[in-house]
């Protein structure tokens, strides 16, 4: 099963709106390294003041290769965000595996 990785940032008020353009504009490089299977960045409306940045890998190693390489480029020496200030002040990551999952039924589909 694929592994879950959630970053949980705490981003002062007034750097929200630069945090989501961020992640708005940024290359897309996620999308097209080898074990990516999906992200989401999860704005707060209660209950939490912390965004939450859920990627899914096909494994662990999926994800350290794309740490080590692209994510690693853009977020130093001439990437997207390089020489830019941290719209966050903290970050933690969280490591989940996924051992069970669902999506919607197909319409039509009996609960046999």
């Amino acid at each position: 099963m694929s592994i879950v990785k959630i970053n949980a940032l705490t981003v002062p008020a007034e750097q929200r709106e630069v945090l989501e353009r961020r992640f708005a504009s940024r290359a897309g490089v996620v999308e097209s390294s080898d074990g990516f299977e999906w992200f989401e960045l999860l704005r707060p409306l209660e209950g939490t003041d912390r965004y939450l940045v859920y990627t899914r890998w096909r494994d662990e190693a999926a994800f350290q290769a794309w740490m080590e390489g692209p994510m690693k480029a853009a977020h130093q020496g001439g990437g997207a965000g390089a020489g830019r200030r941290p719209a966050a002040d903290d970050s933690t990551v969280w490591t989940f595996e996924v051992v069970q999952q669902a999506g919607p039924k197909p319409e039509g589909a009996s609960g046999d």
